[in-house]
């Protein structure tokens, strides 16, 4: 059994939208991440993936997202004795939705931060700045 967790990648003016996760969140708390959670049961449903990106970032900030999100990447890692497969998306903000923290318990901080700007915190894990490298690649593939 594994659980799926899916997150979005939201670039916007030459910067990365990333969260501070919460002191309150058992895994990764205090580090920058993207958006994202835990894919729940859909039942018979398509666009699972996507859905909860949506889902999350209007549930965490706030932000409503357009429908159409492009792949990034996909890494596993266990959290305590479960496997989690996490999906990375590029995806657009709609127009005129801006983030705010709505879940205090998920989200201490709300950054912009271009790539450089994150290498240089210490609370950036190097898996997100893998992420961001490999969103960077697909925001540029898909602007050609």
């Amino acid at each position: 059994m594994f659980i799926v967790n899916v997150e979005g990648a939201v670039w916007n003016d030459g910067k990365w939208l990333v969260i501070e996760r919460s002191i309150k969140e058992d895994h990764a708390s205090g580090l920058l991440s993207f958006v994202g959670g835990k894919v729940e049961s859909p039942g018979v449903d398509k666009d699972v993936l996507e859905k909860t990106v949506q889902r999350e970032f209007l549930e965490e900030v706030g932000l409503k997202l357009k429908a159409k999100m492009a792949y990034v990447c996909n890494t596993s890692f266990l959290y305590y004795d479960t496997h989690v497969i996490d999906i990375v998306y590029l995806c657009e903000m709609e127009e005129g939705s801006k983030p705010s923290i709505i879940s205090t318990d998920e989200v201490a901080a709300i950054y912009w931060l271009t790539y450089e700007e994150m290498k240089l915190r210490s609370n950036a894990p190097e898996y997100l700045l893998e992420a961001v490298r490999m969103a960077e690649e697909v925001r540029v593939r898909n602007l050609e």
